[in-house]
């Protein structure tokens, strides 16, 4: 669990800034890279097998979409910086995916690093993966840390000239990709809350240590998506303040509606820590109340019990000159004696609702 928190750092140790280190899960397949650009009128859509097929694109007036699948491959993104003039701290902070949701501003474009989030239905865990975009006055570069992304509603949008993503820039673009990972965060909510439903469920009818053990694996699902969604709120806020000369002051209300998205998704986040910590609180006042019911049933007993060892331990004396011992209803009448003793201390305990 730690590590989904903290990947191995520990490979920069002794690094000059701006080298060029992979921190991630190790991938075995090819980096692709995808380009389309594209205005009002045209669109061009293509996949490359080098990234220097995309150098004619940056020199168009046209909008240009590079999206890279894998920052694994550390020449193709030396390269890709070289060419695009890139500063080493920024591809620096690409290929190390364990940084958090932030924004840098290099004067010629806007460095932007995201959390996309997946629900992993396998093992009830959320998973997630880094995110980077570079906002050019006429391109936008995304890095992802694997294959797969939340962005083909876009890509269809793009291809059938919905909307205006068409008609604006790429800081339109950018906005578009942010809306579509903080809608996905809106369905791995979705599924969160259902599983937390299931979970009250079973904590009223019948919790066992399995049940306590999915509180506290829940419990650390919502710090790990805490810690994925909590920065995006400050990054989203600096964008539709206008603070940037790369965003268009008719993208602002688009941002400023993106924003109020993430804090309804930070509500969600926070409404259900309170309401798996409620969870754990309910399972331990469960326990409690069921040693409580054990303990009450053993006391009774214990407490019935007590004058009937007095009585047994008298008559369990081997003295010579006990009266009792040679007559002939000494044990019927003893036993008598024991069960009236035990029936009356039991209609006791009922009128005083102690059982």
């Amino acid at each position: 669990m730690v590590s989904r928190f903290m990947k191995k750092v520990s490979k920069k140790e002794g690094q000059a800034p701006g080298t060029l280190v992979f921190v991630g899960a190790e991938k075995d397949y090819e980096v692709k890279i995808t380009v389309m650009d594209y205005d009002e009128k045209e669109l061009r859509e293509k996949e490359v097998t080098a990234f220097e097929e995309c150098f004619p694109y940056r020199e168009t007036n046209t909008v240009t979409w590079i999206n890279i699948d894998g920052v694994h491959e550390l020449d193709i993104i030396e390269r890709i910086g070289q060419h695009c003039e890139l500063h080493p701290l920024m591809l620096e902070d690409i290929v190390n995916t364990n940084q958090r949701p932030k924004i840098e501003d290099f004067g010629e474009y806007l460095f932007m690093v995201l959390k996309m989030l997946k629900y992993n239905k396998d093992d009830n865990t959320i998973l997630n993966e880094q995110i980077s975009l570079v906002l050019g006055s006429n391109f936008l570069f995304s890095f992802h840390e694997s294959k797969g992304d939340v962005f083909d509603p876009v890509r269809e949008r793009i291809r059938k000239c919905k909307g205006r993503i068409r008609k604006l820039g790429p800081d339109y673009l950018a906005y578009s990709l942010i809306d579509a990972v903080v809608d996905n965060y809106f369905t791995v909510l979705e599924k969160l809350g259902d599983r937390i439903e299931d979970l009250e469920e079973e904590l009223i009818d019948e919790p066992t240590t399995k049940t306590l053990h999915s509180i506290y694996t829940l419990k650390k699902e919502m710090i790990f998506l805490r810690k994925s969604v909590w920065p995006l709120r400050e990054v989203i806020a600096s964008l539709e303040r206008g603070d940037y000369e790369l965003i268009n002051e008719h993208t602002l209300p688009f941002l400023r509606d993106v924003y109020d998205h993430t804090i309804q998704v930070i509500d969600t986040v926070e409404t259900f820590r309170d309401l798996i910590a409620g969870m754990l609180d309910t399972y331990l006042s469960s326990i409690s109340n069921k040693m409580n019911s054990v303990m009450k049933v053993l006391t009774i007993i214990a407490t019935i019990f007590i004058p009937l060892t007095f009585l047994a331990g008298i008559y369990g004396m081997n003295f010579e000159y006990m009266p009792e011992l040679h007559w002939k209803w000494g044990y019927p009448v003893a036993a008598l004696v024991m069960f009236s003793i035990g029936v009356t201390m039991l209609i006791l305990f009922k009128r005083k609702s102690w059982l």
